[in-house]
């Protein structure tokens, strides 16, 4: 079977949902135009001298796509795939994610063309100082607060915070959200994606029907998201069946010891030679015969021809993009149900918003009250989705992005067009 390469524009996919949603609210095509444009596109070179003298030039990027309901939010990734488009449709979805939990947030996203696994720690740090000193004057608590993403960390986020902070001469936790605890970050910030995925996966199996304790779950990832909600639906009775990373997947329909693959990852770094499942392949995995499915990876890993062969009744996106349109109409004519981006995966940016809130007073909280605070957002938002769902006849993507771009909208027409 021959395979058919896709060259198709991420944005322009996300413009497709976006769409879908804009016709179901009779959106008119001036408010259209405003809303599929970003506000800012910044690309700039990163020169840095590596560690043995070598110089080399890598390109940096930000996307600041709307202010219409506060300052930019959106995580900044190190990757060498990066590009203006594919930041681009991040910083779109970004827009609609904060909105679709009623966070005081636009949209933004960076992004920075380099392999951190080939650089040394002084490489890395030489690179997030040359990016954030490029980002001074568009980037602020009450501009653009950027976090972590594909391959960056704490540490990164540490070392963007404090560039700033000598930049503008005084300490400013609030620039970032995803620091250390020990200068500003929040309790519950490093598993938040992860458990906001188990939040709306486990509250909408109790809408199916589906008892947790029976429930198989298979997640494509180990990274930050899928490692933390691996981990959170073993906790709740789920048993995860399979796991994987870039090295590969690892299935065992018996339940995977989820325990002992975190403990495998922190030894080796990934996933490769643990022993506790058969080895598949990462396409593979989104095929098994399991109850929820957890894509936690990249974009564009479901398409109209895997959609049709998937076995899940439930997918939970914990990756950005995951599901191409072509594949979204597979799986609502398929009767499968999914629970999109801009919902499954913003537990991450609503702590993020918790950290922003609490730097920003300089009064910290407990994680249970942080926990406590995000599934109270979290199931808020995805009740009032399902009911526009259910009104309109539309899947759980459409409600959601019609709920994000009504409070947009709203916002856009209360503010005005300044011209």
């Amino acid at each position: 079977m021959s395979t058919v390469v896709r060259d198709v524009s991420i944005f322009g996919e996300a413009i497709a949902y976006f769409n879908e949603a804009a016709d179901l609210l009779e959106l008119d095509s001036g408010m259209r135009r405003i809303l599929t444009h970003p506000t800012r596109q910044i690309i700039f070179s990163i020169p840095f001298q590596r560690d043995s003298g070598e110089f080399e030039v890598f390109t940096g990027y930000r996307v600041q796509y709307s202010f219409a309901r506060g300052p930019g939010k959106g995580g900044i990734r190190f990757h060498p795939g990066v590009t203006l488009d594919e930041v681009t449709a991040l910083a779109f979805w970004m827009t609609w994610k904060c909105a679709v939990v009623d966070l005081p947030f636009g949209g933004a996203k960076g992004g920075v063309t380099c392999d951190p696994s080939t650089l040394s720690s002084s490489e890395l740090e030489r690179i997030t100082r040359r990016y954030a000193a490029e980002l001074v004057e568009v980037v602020g608590p009450d501009k653009d607060v950027p976090a972590p993403d594909v391959n960056t960390t704490p540490q990164v986020m540490a070392w963007f915070m404090d560039t700033y902070s000598m930049h503008v001469r005084q300490n400013q936790p609030g620039v970032v959200t995803g620091k250390p605890l020990e200068i500003g970050g929040s309790r519950g910030r490093v598993e938040a994606t992860g458990r906001g995925v188990t939040i709306c996966a486990m509250d909408q199996m109790q809408q199916m029907g589906m008892d947790p304790k029976r429930a198989s779950v298979a997640i494509q990832g180990f990274g930050n998201v899928g490692m933390h909600a691996a981990r959170l639906f073993a906790e709740r009775g789920c048993k995860v069946v399979a796991l994987s990373d870039v090295t590969g997947a690892y299935c065992n329909p018996k339940g995977v010891d989820v325990g002992a693959a975190v403990a495998h990852a922190a030894k080796f770094r990934n996933l490769e030679g643990f022993t506790g499942g058969e080895r598949i392949s990462n396409a593979e995995l989104l095929l098994l015969d399991c109850d929820v499915l957890v894509p936690a990876a990249l974009e564009n890993v479901f398409s109209a021809e895997n959609a049709a062969k998937v076995k899940a009744k439930l997918v939970v996106e914990g990756a950005n993009g995951p599901t191409t349109p072509e594949a979204a109409r597979v799986f609502k004519e398929r009767g499968i149900v999914v629970i999109p981006d801009i919902m499954g995966n913003a537990g991450g940016v609503t702590v993020s918003y918790f950290e922003w809130a609490q730097d920003r007073m300089g009064y910290f909280w407990k994680e249970a009250e942080v926990n406590e605070r995000l599934e109270d957002v979290l199931l808020e938002n995805l009740h009032q989705i399902r009911a526009i769902a259910d009104k309109r006849g539309a899947t759980l993507r459409t409600a959601a992005y019609t709920l994000a771009i009504d409070r947009v909208v709203k916002a856009l027409k209360l503010r005005g067009i300044y011209a």
